[in-house]
Order: C-alpha cells, then structure tokens, then sequence
C-alpha cells in the first residue's frame, strides 16, 4: 500500500512495510498505532541503529516509509516549519528531507561527532539504587570542590586543576556503573548555592550526554572537566551581581556577558590546562545562527564540545531556582531548547540531548492519567516513557503510603486501568519536594 504527497520540491511515497523489512536509513513516518502508545520520542525519524529496528518489531506489524518519487519545480514558496517539542510529545523534520531512503543505507555517525570515532554502547552495570549511596558521597564532594573552585579564584589563589580531574573522574566512574543516580542528585537544587551547583550538574549532565553519544571513556571525562570548568569566568563576577533578585541593568549585564572571556583568561594561566577547557569557557554562549557572544561565531566556528555543553549549560539553568527566576519542569526546558535548535544550538545534538534526558528523567514528578501523583525514580532504557515510579499522593492529591509502579510491566490502578503518565510538574508542585523525598530513602527502597 503506497500514496504520495508532495513537499520540498519532491513527490514523497508514503510505502507501508512489515518490520521485519525494515533496514538502516529508512524515514519512518507513521506507525500501525499511535506514536503515544510506543517508546519513540520522535514523531518520524530516520532509522540510525539497529536497535530501533528491534524495538519497532517488537512493538509494531507494519510502518509506513518515505521515499522519493521524482523531483518537481518547487513554485509554492512553502518552507519548512518547526514545531513545538511536546504539543505531540515530539515532532521533528529530518536533517535532511530530501535524501531518498528507499532502502539500506550505512549506519550513519553520531551526529555532530566529531569524525573518525566510534560510537560506543554503555549499559549500567548496577542499579540506581544500589549506586546511590555512593553517588550521594561523590556528588556532595564534587560540591565542595565546585565551591572551592570558585571561592578561590575570587581571592587570587590558583585553580586546583589536579583536584578538578580527580573530581569528574569519580563523577565520570560513578555514571559508568549506572546513569542516573548523579542525574537524580543534579534535581537536588539549592538557589543559595547556584554558581557552584550549576557548574557540577553541568559536569554530570555533559558526561552523562557523551555517555549517551557513545564517547570513550577518555571524552568522557574530557567532556565532564569542560562542563565543570565552563562557567569559572564568573568566579571574577561581583556576587551581588550573581545573585541580584531583579533584572540587570544595562551595565551588569555587559559585565556579565565578559564570564566567556575572563573564564578564557583564567584557564590560559592556569598550569596544565588542556586546550578543550578554554575553548568550551569562551564559546559555551557562542549559538550557531551567530548570534552568541563574545565572539559571534557561526555555527562551524564553535567547536564540538563547546556546542554540547552549551546545550546542557541551557538545560540546568531552565530548570533551576535563581534569585531572578523559579525553576521549570524538565519538560518544558527541553521544549525551549528543541524550539531553538538550528538558531542557538545544533540541531543534531538537540535531538540526541532529549533522547539522552528522556520525557520522563529520574526526580520528575508526574501526574498519572487517573491524578494520581508520583516521582519517577529510574528510567527504563528500552521503554522511555514507561519509568519506574514511585506513587506518593491519590487523585485527590492526598498523601498515601507509598508504592513503586513500573510502567514497562502494564501496571494497574484500583479500577484495573494501566497506569500512564498525563504531564510532569515542577519540583515543590503539590507540596512535593524531592530533596525531602531522597532524604526519606524512598528512592534506595524503589530502585534496588
């Protein structure tokens, strides 16, 4: 069965195909159920992994490709529209819509990878439960040394580079064994402690995402360090400024809007600091479409990690409390982000951060389809809109004991209805904080 329809100068073919057909580099647009019901967080995507395939099979009969039937002279003078993240959870062109994709096609590099490497697959080797304690011990270190960093390049000393890589390699060696105990723990925000605060999650969120990416142990922690180091400008920002509670005039936020270069001129010297460091200090505000500062680079000016961490550094600052700003939903930051992929940040790695964070990542707190309220505690790898939950208030948002749903296994409700998460809400919605909840052990309790 086929139809076509055109677009971008071309008759495209709407073919459906059984799975057990599908190949590498095929466009698949449309599923043989809704795309609510399955794993994927794109609404049409290009097949890049085999995995996809598997997880199509196992979940689909039948999808419908694109393919190209013959050009035509484009005369409508429609372009392509972007569109929102979430209004369908995730809706996404791909890079390149005009590239047939009838049939096999070599499996395609990470994109924005730098070239030459090879895309490695990382699994978790314990629980996030099980890491946890661990993870707690590094993360509240790794504070303390983000802290130390900054409070002492504010009085003249020297930055610690040694004890900086000491720090992401226990950050690094803690998200090998599992991934998201440390995402869990950057959701553990403190608005009196931002500066330093920010620049851990950024460490953990940046080496997370290269983990995601497929990077070697060795770029992972490259990257981790970068994401440390990459706000360290602001070390030469009066804190008043950091922390003022309204608006900036005109001269504090030129001032500010220096962190890029001052964290450039700290790092240059400082002993022993790697190249990569620098870079991602001075460019992290760079945005592709030219429009970033200090330098105003185009997109294939900013270099590779740089790009990354900007889209991390945009994440964590979104969903964080700061003197000026209340935090939001880890949903709706990343709405933000995926509606200014291609002006502020590659679209590629825009694409690849929201399937590394996931819809649904650890410390959300979700409303069920029944009002039901819960906080998610792991994600599940092969299913990312199916967490594992644990329930702390009913549908009439009245405390109750406690239990753990796992959304991958069909749980139920009282009326025998599979549980489905409606919409997540900010930390502290409902009088729900998840720093309270981590302190209780409910987490260590569901996720074992």
């Amino acid at each position: 069965m086929s139809s076509n329809f055109t677009g971008l100068g071309k008759i495209l073919t709407r073919v459906r195909i059984p799975v057990s057909e599908l190949a590498l580099g095929m466009h698949v647009i449309e599923l043989d159920r809704p795309w609510l019901e399955t794993d994927f967080l794109i609404q049409g995507f290009i097949i890049q992994h085999p995995n996809e395939i598997d997880s199509l099979q196992r979940q689909c009969e039948y999808v419908y490709i694109e393919g190209v039937e013959q050009k035509l002279d484009n005369t409508s003078g429609v372009g392509a529209k972007k569109q929102g993240l979430l209004s369908r959870l995730l809706s996404r062109k791909p890079t390149k819509p005009d590239a047939i994709l009838s049939g096999p096609a070599p499996l395609p590099k990470v994109p924005s990878k730098p070239a030459a490497q090879t895309r490695t697959t990382y699994i978790n080797k314990i629980s996030v439960g099980q890491e946890m304690h661990a993870a707690r011990d590094h993360y509240s270190n790794a504070k303390t040394v983000a802290k130390n960093i900054m409070e002492d390049l504010r009085i003249g000393r020297m930055l610690d580079i040694n004890q900086a890589r000491t720090t992401v390699d226990e950050v690094v060696d803690s998200l090998l064994r599992n991934d998201d105990a440390l995402v869990w723990l950057t959701k553990l925000k403190n608005q009196d402690e931002y500066t330093a605060e920010h620049s851990l999650n950024v460490c953990i969120l940046s080496a997370a995402f290269a983990r995601h990416l497929g990077h070697d142990e060795g770029e992972i922690r490259k990257i981790g360090l970068a994401g440390l180091l990459h706000d360290i400008g602001k070390a030469k920002i009066p804190v008043e400024i950091l922390n003022k509670p309204g608006p900036l005039n005109d001269e504090e936020r030129a001032l500010i809007k220096q962190h890029p270069n001052m964290g450039r001129n700290l790092l240059m010297t400082s002993a022993s600091v790697e190249h990569f460091t620098i870079d991602v200090a001075y460019s992290h505000h760079e945005r592709v479409d030219g429009t970033g500062y200090p330098r105003a680079l185009q997109a294939h000016q900013i270099p590779y990690y740089a790009k990354l961490v900007a889209i991390v550094d945009t994440y964590d600052a979104i969903t964080s409390s700061r003197a000026y700003d209340t935090g939001r939903a880890s949903m709706e930051a990343l709405e933000i982000i995926y509606n200014n992929r291609d002006s502020h940040f590659d679209a590629d790695l825009t694409v690849e951060f929201i399937r590394c964070i996931g819809v649904y990542p650890p410390g959300a707190i979700v409303v069920m389809t029944n009002e039901e309220v819960g906080v998610v505690v792991e994600s599940n790898k092969t299913s990312k809109l199916r967490p594992k939950i644990v329930l702390v208030q009913d549908r009439y948002k009245e405390w109750q004991e406690k239990r753990t749903i796992d959304l991958s296994q069909g749980d139920t409700d009282e009326q025998g209805e599979p549980y489905a998460i409606a919409r997540e809400v900010p930390n502290k919605t409902f009088d729900i904080d998840i720093k309270v909840f981590l302190k209780e052990g409910w987490l260590t309790f569901a996720a074992v």
